[in-house]
Protein backbone atom coordinates (compact mmCIF):
# COMPACT_ATOMS: atom_id res chain seq x y z
CA UNK A 1 0.00 0.00 0.00
CA UNK A 2 2.92 2.32 -0.54
CA UNK A 3 6.24 2.92 0.71
CA UNK A 4 5.94 2.99 5.21
CA UNK A 5 7.43 6.38 5.77
CA UNK A 6 7.45 6.99 9.41
CA UNK A 7 8.87 10.74 11.15
CA UNK A 8 12.19 10.16 13.31
CA UNK A 9 10.37 10.69 16.18
CA UNK A 10 8.17 8.62 16.30
CA UNK A 11 10.02 5.71 14.85
CA UNK A 12 12.53 6.53 18.32
CA UNK A 13 8.96 6.31 20.23
CA UNK A 14 7.71 3.39 19.07
CA UNK A 15 11.27 1.13 19.04
CA UNK A 16 10.85 2.31 22.88
CA UNK A 17 7.50 1.21 22.96
CA UNK A 18 7.68 -1.91 20.91
CA UNK A 19 10.49 -3.29 23.01
CA UNK A 20 8.42 -2.59 26.45
CA UNK A 21 5.33 -4.36 24.90
CA UNK A 22 7.45 -7.29 23.87
CA UNK A 23 8.61 -7.13 27.65
CA UNK A 24 4.97 -7.00 29.11
CA UNK A 25 2.96 -9.60 26.69
CA UNK A 26 2.63 -13.16 26.03
CA UNK A 27 1.35 -11.57 22.92
CA UNK A 28 -0.98 -13.29 20.73
CA UNK A 29 -0.80 -14.31 17.57
CA UNK A 30 -3.32 -12.19 15.30
CA UNK A 31 -5.04 -15.29 13.77
CA UNK A 32 -6.69 -16.39 16.60
CA UNK A 33 -10.26 -17.97 17.70
CA UNK A 34 -11.58 -16.25 20.07
CA UNK A 35 -14.73 -17.85 22.54
CA UNK A 36 -15.68 -17.35 26.28
CA UNK A 37 -14.78 -18.94 29.57
CA UNK A 38 -17.28 -17.74 32.21
CA UNK A 39 -16.10 -13.88 32.40
CA UNK A 40 -12.91 -13.76 30.22
CA UNK A 41 -12.15 -14.23 26.73
CA UNK A 42 -9.94 -16.98 25.56
CA UNK A 43 -8.24 -18.79 22.35
CA UNK A 44 -8.57 -22.12 21.11
CA UNK A 45 -6.23 -23.78 24.16
CA UNK A 46 -8.17 -22.26 26.67
CA UNK A 47 -5.87 -19.47 27.48
CA UNK A 48 -6.80 -15.81 28.33
CA UNK A 49 -6.59 -13.15 25.28
CA UNK A 50 -7.04 -9.85 27.06
CA UNK A 51 -8.22 -7.10 24.32
CA UNK A 52 -6.32 -4.07 24.29
CA UNK A 53 -7.26 -2.17 21.37
CA UNK A 54 -7.82 0.75 19.79
CA UNK A 55 -10.96 2.43 17.99
CA UNK A 56 -9.91 3.26 14.25
CA UNK A 57 -13.06 4.67 12.69
CA UNK A 58 -13.94 4.42 8.93
CA UNK A 59 -18.37 5.00 9.69
CA UNK A 60 -18.23 8.92 8.62
CA UNK A 61 -19.15 10.03 5.18
CA UNK A 62 -16.13 9.17 3.33
CA UNK A 63 -16.28 5.44 4.38
CA UNK A 64 -12.64 5.21 4.17
CA UNK A 65 -10.29 4.84 7.78
CA UNK A 66 -9.61 8.04 8.84
CA UNK A 67 -5.49 8.91 8.17
CA UNK A 68 -4.76 7.79 4.75
CA UNK A 69 -4.20 11.12 3.27
CA UNK A 70 -1.84 11.65 6.01
CA UNK A 71 0.43 8.19 6.54
CA UNK A 72 0.83 5.14 4.90
CA UNK A 73 -1.43 2.32 5.99
CA UNK A 74 1.13 -0.23 6.43
CA UNK A 75 2.65 2.48 8.74
CA UNK A 76 -0.49 3.43 11.03
CA UNK A 77 -1.02 -0.68 11.41
CA UNK A 78 2.31 -1.03 12.56
CA UNK A 79 2.37 2.02 15.08
CA UNK A 80 -0.80 0.28 16.68
CA UNK A 81 1.29 -2.94 16.90
CA UNK A 82 4.35 -1.15 18.24
CA UNK A 83 2.28 1.13 20.89
CA UNK A 84 1.42 -2.07 22.35
CA UNK A 85 -2.78 -2.11 20.99
CA UNK A 86 -3.52 -5.98 20.26
CA UNK A 87 -6.33 -5.11 18.28
CA UNK A 88 -8.58 -2.26 16.66
CA UNK A 89 -12.16 -2.00 16.86
CA UNK A 90 -12.98 -0.83 12.83
CA UNK A 91 -16.06 0.70 12.37
CA UNK A 92 -18.00 0.80 9.28
CA UNK A 93 -21.70 1.98 8.19
CA UNK A 94 -24.26 -0.55 7.32
CA UNK A 95 -25.07 1.50 3.72
CA UNK A 96 -21.16 0.68 2.78
CA UNK A 97 -22.32 -2.72 1.68
CA UNK A 98 -26.63 -2.82 1.72
CA UNK A 99 -27.05 0.79 -0.69
CA UNK A 100 -25.48 0.91 -4.25
CA UNK A 101 -25.55 4.18 -3.66
CA UNK A 102 -22.80 4.30 -1.32
CA UNK A 103 -21.35 0.73 -2.61
CA UNK A 104 -20.46 1.23 -5.78
CA UNK A 105 -18.21 4.05 -4.86
CA UNK A 106 -14.58 3.91 -5.43
CA UNK A 107 -12.51 6.15 -3.04
CA UNK A 108 -11.92 8.42 -5.21
CA UNK A 109 -15.49 9.08 -6.00
CA UNK A 110 -16.10 8.95 -2.47
CA UNK A 111 -13.93 12.24 -2.01
CA UNK A 112 -14.65 13.84 -5.05
CA UNK A 113 -18.20 13.90 -4.39
CA UNK A 114 -17.45 15.48 -1.08
CA UNK A 115 -15.30 17.77 -2.78
CA UNK A 116 -12.06 16.40 -0.43
CA UNK A 117 -9.63 17.22 -2.70
CA UNK A 118 -6.87 17.87 -0.34
CA UNK A 119 -7.74 14.69 1.41
CA UNK A 120 -7.48 12.75 -1.73
CA UNK A 121 -4.12 14.26 -2.91
CA UNK A 122 -2.85 12.94 0.41
CA UNK A 123 -4.37 9.66 -0.91
CA UNK A 124 -2.69 9.52 -3.37
CA UNK A 125 0.76 10.43 -2.23
CA UNK A 126 0.45 7.93 0.99
CA UNK A 127 -1.77 5.44 -0.19
CA UNK A 128 -1.79 5.16 -4.09
CA UNK A 129 -3.23 1.77 -4.51
CA UNK A 130 -6.31 2.47 -2.43
CA UNK A 131 -7.69 5.39 -4.94
CA UNK A 132 -9.22 3.24 -7.73
CA UNK A 133 -10.52 0.39 -5.15
CA UNK A 134 -14.11 0.22 -4.25
CA UNK A 135 -14.62 1.01 -1.03
CA UNK A 136 -15.09 -1.86 0.58
CA UNK A 137 -12.12 -3.06 -1.05
CA UNK A 138 -10.41 -0.40 0.66
CA UNK A 139 -12.02 -1.62 4.00
CA UNK A 140 -10.11 -4.90 2.97
CA UNK A 141 -7.08 -3.33 2.55
CA UNK A 142 -7.27 -1.72 6.13
CA UNK A 143 -8.52 -4.98 7.62
CA UNK A 144 -5.36 -7.06 5.51
CA UNK A 145 -2.45 -4.50 6.30
CA UNK A 146 -3.40 -4.44 10.35
CA UNK A 147 -3.16 -8.69 9.93
CA UNK A 148 0.05 -8.08 8.68
CA UNK A 149 1.20 -5.89 11.81
CA UNK A 150 -0.25 -8.95 13.81
CA UNK A 151 -3.24 -7.11 15.17
CA UNK A 152 -6.89 -8.43 15.81
CA UNK A 153 -9.85 -6.86 14.28
CA UNK A 154 -13.26 -6.36 15.83
CA UNK A 155 -15.78 -5.30 13.11
CA UNK A 156 -17.71 -2.69 14.65
CA UNK A 157 -20.85 -1.66 13.17
CA UNK A 158 -20.95 1.72 13.86
CA UNK A 159 -24.17 3.48 11.92
CA UNK A 160 -26.21 2.56 8.72
CA UNK A 161 -26.14 5.65 7.22
CA UNK A 162 -22.65 7.07 7.37
CA UNK A 163 -21.81 10.13 9.10
CA UNK A 164 -20.47 11.31 12.60
CA UNK A 165 -22.13 9.59 15.98
CA UNK A 166 -24.41 9.97 17.53
CA UNK A 167 -27.77 11.69 18.55
CA UNK A 168 -30.71 10.72 19.74
CA UNK A 169 -32.35 12.21 16.50
CA UNK A 170 -29.78 11.14 13.85
CA UNK A 171 -32.46 8.40 12.24
CA UNK A 172 -28.77 5.84 13.22
CA UNK A 173 -30.36 5.25 16.96
CA UNK A 174 -32.44 2.39 17.20
CA UNK A 175 -34.50 0.11 15.06
CA UNK A 176 -36.82 1.63 12.88
CA UNK A 177 -35.01 4.71 12.94
CA UNK A 178 -35.12 6.59 9.23
CA UNK A 179 -32.25 5.05 8.49
CA UNK A 180 -32.38 1.74 10.53
CA UNK A 181 -34.44 -0.80 8.75
CA UNK A 182 -33.73 -4.22 11.01
CA UNK A 183 -33.82 -6.36 7.62
CA UNK A 184 -31.55 -4.41 5.79
CA UNK A 185 -29.20 -4.08 9.40
CA UNK A 186 -29.13 -8.01 9.51
CA UNK A 187 -28.82 -8.15 6.04
CA UNK A 188 -25.60 -6.07 6.19
CA UNK A 189 -24.06 -7.98 9.22
CA UNK A 190 -24.38 -11.15 7.29
CA UNK A 191 -22.81 -9.90 4.54
CA UNK A 192 -19.71 -8.60 6.43
CA UNK A 193 -19.55 -11.53 8.72
CA UNK A 194 -19.44 -13.79 5.37
CA UNK A 195 -16.53 -11.73 3.65
CA UNK A 196 -14.31 -11.87 6.16
CA UNK A 197 -15.38 -15.76 7.37
CA UNK A 198 -12.03 -16.57 6.28
CA UNK A 199 -10.04 -13.78 7.58
CA UNK A 200 -8.79 -15.63 11.15
CA UNK A 201 -7.63 -12.13 11.97
CA UNK A 202 -11.21 -10.78 12.65
CA UNK A 203 -12.01 -11.98 15.40
CA UNK A 204 -14.89 -10.25 16.54
CA UNK A 205 -18.08 -8.33 15.08
CA UNK A 206 -19.98 -5.95 17.36
CA UNK A 207 -23.67 -5.81 16.07
CA UNK A 208 -24.34 -2.00 16.64
CA UNK A 209 -22.91 1.07 18.18
CA UNK A 210 -24.60 3.58 20.86
CA UNK A 211 -28.79 2.26 20.58
CA UNK A 212 -30.48 5.12 21.47
CA UNK A 213 -32.94 8.01 20.76
CA UNK A 214 -37.01 7.89 22.04
CA UNK A 215 -37.96 4.54 19.72
CA UNK A 216 -35.18 2.62 22.56
CA UNK A 217 -37.01 -0.12 24.30
CA UNK A 218 -35.30 -3.52 25.72
CA UNK A 219 -38.36 -5.82 23.93
CA UNK A 220 -36.98 -4.77 20.61
CA UNK A 221 -34.05 -5.29 22.02
CA UNK A 222 -34.13 -8.78 22.58
CA UNK A 223 -36.01 -9.35 19.17
CA UNK A 224 -33.79 -8.00 17.23
CA UNK A 225 -29.94 -8.09 18.88
CA UNK A 226 -30.76 -11.72 19.47
CA UNK A 227 -31.60 -11.75 15.63
CA UNK A 228 -28.55 -10.05 14.51
CA UNK A 229 -26.28 -12.36 17.25
CA UNK A 230 -27.93 -15.71 15.55
CA UNK A 231 -27.20 -14.18 11.58
CA UNK A 232 -23.60 -13.29 12.53
CA UNK A 233 -22.97 -16.61 14.05
CA UNK A 234 -24.82 -18.34 11.11
CA UNK A 235 -22.43 -16.96 8.38
CA UNK A 236 -19.14 -16.98 10.26
CA UNK A 237 -19.46 -19.45 13.79
CA UNK A 238 -15.58 -18.62 13.85
CA UNK A 239 -16.00 -14.85 15.49
CA UNK A 240 -17.21 -13.67 18.93
CA UNK A 241 -20.23 -11.37 18.65
CA UNK A 242 -20.54 -8.57 20.87
CA UNK A 243 -23.79 -7.04 22.05
CA UNK A 244 -24.24 -3.56 23.17
CA UNK A 245 -27.00 -1.62 25.32
CA UNK A 246 -28.84 0.72 25.44
CA UNK A 247 -28.98 4.20 26.07
CA UNK A 248 -25.88 5.42 24.18
CA UNK A 249 -24.30 1.83 25.67
CA UNK A 250 -24.38 3.02 29.28
CA UNK A 251 -27.42 0.61 30.14
CA UNK A 252 -27.44 -3.19 29.74
CA UNK A 253 -29.17 -3.49 33.77
CA UNK A 254 -32.13 -4.94 32.04
CA UNK A 255 -30.01 -8.20 30.91
CA UNK A 256 -30.20 -8.70 35.10
CA UNK A 257 -34.59 -9.98 35.24
CA UNK A 258 -33.91 -11.80 31.42
CA UNK A 259 -30.87 -13.07 29.61
CA UNK A 260 -29.82 -13.45 26.13
CA UNK A 261 -31.65 -16.17 24.90
CA UNK A 262 -29.12 -17.86 21.95
CA UNK A 263 -28.64 -20.95 20.09
CA UNK A 264 -24.41 -21.26 20.61
CA UNK A 265 -22.61 -21.29 23.46
CA UNK A 266 -19.09 -19.78 24.66
CA UNK A 267 -19.24 -17.03 21.20
CA UNK A 268 -21.22 -14.14 23.19
CA UNK A 269 -20.34 -10.75 25.04
CA UNK A 270 -21.23 -7.67 26.28
CA UNK A 271 -19.77 -4.11 25.45
CA UNK A 272 -20.10 -1.05 27.30
CA UNK A 273 -19.26 2.30 27.32
CA UNK A 274 -18.07 5.15 29.81
CA UNK A 275 -16.91 8.12 29.22
CA UNK A 276 -16.81 11.56 31.52
CA UNK A 277 -19.73 13.23 29.55
CA UNK A 278 -21.38 10.76 30.23
CA UNK A 279 -22.38 12.47 33.45
CA UNK A 280 -22.11 15.49 32.33
CA UNK A 281 -20.16 17.96 34.08
CA UNK A 282 -20.27 15.78 37.62
CA UNK A 283 -16.62 15.38 37.76
CA UNK A 284 -15.63 18.46 37.71
CA UNK A 285 -18.18 20.04 39.80
CA UNK A 286 -18.22 17.58 42.64
CA UNK A 287 -15.78 15.62 45.36
CA UNK A 288 -14.01 13.90 42.84
CA UNK A 289 -14.20 10.38 45.68
CA UNK A 290 -17.84 10.86 45.89
CA UNK A 291 -18.05 11.18 42.84
CA UNK A 292 -15.94 8.23 42.19
CA UNK A 293 -17.77 6.01 43.80
CA UNK A 294 -21.38 7.15 43.14
CA UNK A 295 -21.09 6.99 39.47
CA UNK A 296 -18.52 3.77 39.52
CA UNK A 297 -21.33 2.06 41.41
CA UNK A 298 -23.70 3.09 38.83
CA UNK A 299 -21.63 1.66 35.48
CA UNK A 300 -21.65 -1.61 38.36
CA UNK A 301 -25.32 -1.70 38.41
CA UNK A 302 -25.92 -1.04 34.56
CA UNK A 303 -23.24 -3.31 33.03
CA UNK A 304 -19.79 -4.73 35.19
CA UNK A 305 -22.29 -6.88 37.22
CA UNK A 306 -22.16 -8.75 34.32
CA UNK A 307 -19.14 -10.10 34.61
CA UNK A 308 -19.91 -11.64 38.05
CA UNK A 309 -22.54 -13.56 36.24
CA UNK A 310 -20.26 -15.31 33.90
CA UNK A 311 -20.06 -13.02 30.72
CA UNK A 312 -17.29 -10.86 29.14
CA UNK A 313 -17.71 -7.28 29.40
CA UNK A 314 -15.81 -5.46 26.84
CA UNK A 315 -15.38 -1.35 28.09
CA UNK A 316 -15.26 -0.87 24.08
CA UNK A 317 -15.09 3.19 24.40
CA UNK A 318 -13.03 5.13 27.11
CA UNK A 319 -10.70 7.91 26.91
CA UNK A 320 -10.19 11.50 27.50
CA UNK A 321 -9.20 15.05 25.91
CA UNK A 322 -5.40 14.31 25.63
CA UNK A 323 -4.35 17.87 25.52
CA UNK A 324 -4.56 17.26 29.37
CA UNK A 325 -6.31 20.56 30.53
CA UNK A 326 -10.17 19.44 31.07
CA UNK A 327 -10.68 19.26 34.49
CA UNK A 328 -13.79 16.80 33.87
CA UNK A 329 -11.98 13.89 32.02
CA UNK A 330 -8.93 14.45 34.32
CA UNK A 331 -10.66 13.32 37.20
CA UNK A 332 -12.55 11.10 35.57
CA UNK A 333 -9.50 8.76 34.10
CA UNK A 334 -8.16 7.87 37.50
CA UNK A 335 -11.38 6.23 38.75
CA UNK A 336 -12.10 5.17 35.27
CA UNK A 337 -8.27 3.22 35.43
CA UNK A 338 -8.66 1.89 38.54
CA UNK A 339 -12.02 -0.41 37.64
CA UNK A 340 -10.48 -0.90 34.53
CA UNK A 341 -7.30 -2.41 36.93
CA UNK A 342 -9.06 -3.42 39.53
CA UNK A 343 -11.28 -5.94 37.31
CA UNK A 344 -9.08 -6.39 34.32
CA UNK A 345 -11.25 -5.25 31.79
CA UNK A 346 -10.85 -5.85 27.99
CA UNK A 347 -11.01 -2.70 26.07
CA UNK A 348 -10.99 -0.39 23.45
CA UNK A 349 -9.81 3.25 24.00
CA UNK A 350 -11.24 6.12 22.15
CA UNK A 351 -9.57 7.01 19.82
CA UNK A 352 -6.64 6.22 17.14
CA UNK A 353 -7.11 9.69 14.94
CA UNK A 354 -5.55 12.50 15.35
CA UNK A 355 -7.40 13.90 12.48
CA UNK A 356 -10.59 13.21 10.29
CA UNK A 357 -11.24 13.81 6.61
CA UNK A 358 -14.51 15.68 7.54
CA UNK A 359 -16.76 15.72 10.65
CA UNK A 360 -19.52 17.38 10.81
CA UNK A 361 -18.93 19.37 8.18
CA UNK A 362 -15.50 20.51 9.22
CA UNK A 363 -12.95 19.47 7.56
CA UNK A 364 -9.40 18.48 8.49
CA UNK A 365 -11.02 18.18 12.27
CA UNK A 366 -8.63 17.35 15.52
CA UNK A 367 -9.24 15.00 17.22
CA UNK A 368 -8.48 15.97 20.46
CA UNK A 369 -9.16 12.58 22.16
CA UNK A 370 -6.67 11.01 19.56
CA UNK A 371 -3.75 8.86 20.47
CA UNK A 372 -2.04 9.86 17.60
CA UNK A 373 -1.62 14.18 16.97
CA UNK A 374 -3.11 16.10 13.78
CA UNK A 375 -0.47 15.26 11.63
CA UNK A 376 -0.55 10.90 12.74
CA UNK A 377 3.56 11.52 13.05
CA UNK A 378 3.84 10.98 16.76
CA UNK A 379 1.94 10.10 19.64
CA UNK A 380 -0.39 13.36 20.89
CA UNK A 381 0.53 13.39 24.51
CA UNK A 382 3.26 10.47 25.44
CA UNK A 383 2.09 10.81 29.02
CA UNK A 384 -1.25 10.29 28.14
CA UNK A 385 -0.19 6.90 26.44
CA UNK A 386 2.23 5.60 28.81
CA UNK A 387 -0.44 5.72 31.64
CA UNK A 388 -2.94 3.54 29.28
CA UNK A 389 -0.37 1.31 28.20
CA UNK A 390 -0.11 -0.52 31.72
CA UNK A 391 -3.59 -2.02 31.44
CA UNK A 392 -2.75 -3.81 28.20
CA UNK A 393 -1.34 -6.41 30.31
CA UNK A 394 -3.30 -9.04 31.92
CA UNK A 395 -3.06 -9.52 35.69
CA UNK A 396 -5.31 -12.99 35.97
CA UNK A 397 -7.59 -15.14 33.96
CA UNK A 398 -7.02 -18.91 32.14
CA UNK A 399 -3.54 -19.16 31.35
CA UNK A 400 -2.32 -17.04 33.82
CA UNK A 401 -2.29 -18.74 36.75
CA UNK A 402 1.99 -17.75 37.68
CA UNK A 403 1.73 -17.20 40.80
CA UNK A 404 -0.17 -17.13 44.22
CA UNK A 405 -2.67 -14.26 44.27
CA UNK A 406 -0.95 -10.96 45.18
CA UNK A 407 -1.30 -7.80 45.55
CA UNK A 408 -0.43 -4.62 42.90
CA UNK A 409 -0.71 -1.01 44.26
CA UNK A 410 -1.26 0.05 41.65
CA UNK A 411 -1.58 4.45 40.46
CA UNK A 412 -3.83 5.31 37.97
CA UNK A 413 -2.91 8.51 37.20
CA UNK A 414 0.73 7.82 36.23
CA UNK A 415 -0.32 3.79 35.06
CA UNK A 416 3.01 2.64 37.20
CA UNK A 417 2.92 0.68 40.41
CA UNK A 418 4.79 1.19 44.14
CA UNK A 419 8.19 -1.28 43.47
CA UNK A 420 11.43 -0.69 45.06
CA UNK A 421 14.87 -1.49 43.70
CA UNK A 422 16.41 -2.25 46.58
CA UNK A 423 16.73 -2.05 50.91
CA UNK A 424 19.03 0.87 50.00
CA UNK A 425 16.85 3.04 47.88
CA UNK A 426 13.07 4.08 48.80
CA UNK A 427 10.14 3.43 47.65
CA UNK A 428 9.28 4.44 44.10
CA UNK A 429 7.02 4.36 40.92
CA UNK A 430 7.82 2.09 38.50
CA UNK A 431 6.87 -0.03 35.36
CA UNK A 432 3.64 -2.47 36.88
CA UNK A 433 5.80 -5.47 35.29
CA UNK A 434 8.80 -4.80 38.19
CA UNK A 435 5.85 -4.31 40.86
CA UNK A 436 6.77 -6.26 44.10
CA UNK A 437 3.98 -9.23 45.84
CA UNK A 438 2.15 -6.86 48.33
CA UNK A 439 -0.48 -8.77 51.03
CA UNK A 440 -2.82 -6.55 52.62
CA UNK A 441 -4.83 -7.29 55.56
CA UNK A 442 -7.91 -5.23 55.97
CA UNK A 443 -8.39 -6.05 59.43
CA UNK A 444 -4.83 -5.47 60.49
CA UNK A 445 -4.23 -2.68 58.12
CA UNK A 446 -0.89 -4.77 57.64
CA UNK A 447 0.69 -3.87 54.12
CA UNK A 448 3.50 -5.77 54.02
CA UNK A 449 5.76 -7.85 51.35
CA UNK A 450 3.71 -11.28 50.58
CA UNK A 451 6.86 -13.15 51.04
CA UNK A 452 8.71 -11.54 53.80
CA UNK A 453 5.22 -10.42 56.02
CA UNK A 454 7.74 -8.93 58.57
CA UNK A 455 8.64 -5.84 56.12
CA UNK A 456 5.68 -4.07 55.16
CA UNK A 457 4.95 -0.32 54.68
CA UNK A 458 5.69 2.21 57.34
CA UNK A 459 4.80 6.03 57.11
CA UNK A 460 7.52 8.34 58.95
CA UNK A 461 5.47 11.74 58.73
CA UNK A 462 4.07 14.33 55.86
CA UNK A 463 5.94 14.95 52.81
CA UNK A 464 8.48 11.94 54.45
CA UNK A 465 9.23 8.73 52.35
CA UNK A 466 7.66 5.69 52.48
CA UNK A 467 9.40 3.30 54.64
CA UNK A 468 9.77 -0.83 54.09
CA UNK A 469 10.15 -2.48 57.24
CA UNK A 470 9.69 -3.41 60.96
CA UNK A 471 7.53 -3.06 63.24
CA UNK A 472 4.30 -3.74 62.08
CA UNK A 473 1.77 -3.10 64.23
CA UNK A 474 1.62 0.51 65.28
CA UNK A 475 -0.49 3.50 64.16
CA UNK A 476 2.14 4.21 61.40
CA UNK A 477 1.95 0.79 59.52
CA UNK A 478 -1.68 0.08 59.76
CA UNK A 479 -3.41 1.32 56.42
CA UNK A 480 -6.91 2.27 55.58
CA UNK A 481 -8.99 2.20 52.80
CA UNK A 482 -10.42 6.29 53.76
CA UNK A 483 -12.18 8.00 50.89
CA UNK A 484 -15.33 7.14 49.38
CA UNK A 485 -13.56 6.05 46.07
CA UNK A 486 -11.43 3.40 48.40
CA UNK A 487 -8.41 5.00 46.34
CA UNK A 488 -7.10 6.60 49.01
CA UNK A 489 -4.64 4.18 51.70
CA UNK A 490 -3.80 6.39 54.82
CA UNK A 491 -2.33 5.85 58.40
CA UNK A 492 -3.89 7.70 61.31
CA UNK A 493 -1.30 9.49 62.26
CA UNK A 494 -2.17 12.19 65.28
CA UNK A 495 -1.88 9.42 67.79
CA UNK A 496 1.90 7.84 66.95
CA UNK A 497 4.51 9.28 68.86
CA UNK A 498 5.97 9.99 65.83
CA UNK A 499 3.39 12.37 64.79
CA UNK A 500 5.38 15.47 65.81
CA UNK A 501 5.22 18.53 64.27
CA UNK A 502 6.67 16.89 60.88
CA UNK A 503 4.37 14.50 60.45
CA UNK A 504 1.43 16.24 59.62
CA UNK A 505 -1.38 14.56 61.89
CA UNK A 506 -4.56 13.10 61.45
CA UNK A 507 -4.48 10.93 57.88
CA UNK A 508 -1.28 10.53 55.82
CA UNK A 509 -2.09 9.36 52.87
CA UNK A 510 0.55 7.56 50.40
CA UNK A 511 1.11 10.41 47.47
CA UNK A 512 4.00 10.81 44.65
CA UNK A 513 6.72 13.00 45.45
CA UNK A 514 7.63 16.05 43.94
CA UNK A 515 9.88 14.25 41.55
CA UNK A 516 7.57 12.61 40.79
CA UNK A 517 8.88 9.52 41.25
CA UNK A 518 9.14 8.60 45.11
CA UNK A 519 6.05 7.66 46.96
CA UNK A 520 5.45 9.48 50.76
CA UNK A 521 2.98 10.18 52.90
CA UNK A 522 0.86 13.70 52.61
CA UNK A 523 -1.91 14.90 54.59
CA UNK A 524 -5.06 13.39 52.71
CA UNK A 525 -6.61 15.58 50.28
CA UNK A 526 -10.40 15.62 49.05
CA UNK A 527 -11.73 13.25 51.22
CA UNK A 528 -14.95 14.54 51.16
CA UNK A 529 -17.21 17.82 50.77
CA UNK A 530 -14.51 20.13 48.81
CA UNK A 531 -15.26 20.27 45.20
CA UNK A 532 -12.11 21.91 44.01
CA UNK A 533 -9.19 19.86 44.68
CA UNK A 534 -7.97 17.17 43.01
CA UNK A 535 -6.60 14.00 44.37
CA UNK A 536 -5.38 12.05 41.61
CA UNK A 537 -1.72 11.96 43.01
CA UNK A 538 -3.13 10.19 46.26
CA UNK A 539 -5.44 7.76 44.16
CA UNK A 540 -3.87 4.13 44.50
CA UNK A 541 -5.26 1.31 43.58
CA UNK A 542 -4.87 -2.61 45.44
CA UNK A 543 -5.29 -4.77 42.45
CA UNK A 544 -4.84 -8.44 42.56
CA UNK A 545 -2.72 -10.54 40.24
CA UNK A 546 -1.38 -13.80 39.35
CA UNK A 547 1.12 -13.00 37.10
CA UNK A 548 4.69 -14.02 37.80
CA UNK A 549 6.40 -11.79 39.95
CA UNK A 550 9.52 -10.01 38.07
CA UNK A 551 12.94 -11.06 39.84
CA UNK A 552 14.81 -8.40 41.69
CA UNK A 553 17.27 -8.91 44.38
CA UNK A 554 15.49 -7.37 47.43
CA UNK A 555 15.14 -10.50 48.81
CA UNK A 556 18.74 -11.22 48.76
CA UNK A 557 19.26 -8.10 50.49
CA UNK A 558 16.84 -8.96 53.64
CA UNK A 559 18.27 -10.79 56.64
CA UNK A 560 17.86 -14.74 56.98
CA UNK A 561 15.33 -14.23 59.63
CA UNK A 562 13.25 -12.20 57.34
CA UNK A 563 13.27 -14.14 54.55
CA UNK A 564 12.20 -17.30 56.01
CA UNK A 565 9.79 -16.06 58.48
CA UNK A 566 6.85 -17.13 56.39
CA UNK A 567 8.50 -20.20 55.85
CA UNK A 568 8.97 -21.09 59.72
CA UNK A 569 5.41 -19.80 60.60
CA UNK A 570 3.87 -22.45 58.30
Amino acid sequence: MGRVRRSPLLAAWLALGFAWHCALHHAPAAAVTLSTASRWVVDEAGDRVKLACVNWPSHLEPMLAEGLGKRPVGAIAGDVAAMGFNCVRLTWPTFLVTNASYSSLTVEQSFQRLNLTESLAGIRANNPAVVDLKLIDAFKAVVSSLGENNVMVILDNHVSKPGWCCDNSDGNGFFGDGYFEPDVWVDGLTKMATMFAGVPHVVGMSLRNELRGPRQNSNDWYKYMQRGAEAVHAANPRVLVILSGLSFDNDLAFLNSRQVSLSFARKAAFEVHWYSFSNGQEWAAGNPNEVCARIGASVSRRALYLLDQGWPVFLSEFGVDNRGGNANDNRYYGCAAAVAADLDLDWALWTLQGSYYLRQGVLDLDEVYGVLDRAWSRPRNDTALRRVQPLQRPLRGPGYAEAEPYTVLFHPATGLCVLRRSLAQPLELGACADTEAWEYAPQQGRLALRDSPLMCLHAQGAGQPVLLGTPCDDDMSRWRLVSDSKLHVAVNASSSSSSGSGSGGGMLCLDVGADGQSVVTSPCRCLSADNSCDPESQWFKLVSSTRSVAANSMLAELPVKLVSSKIRSL
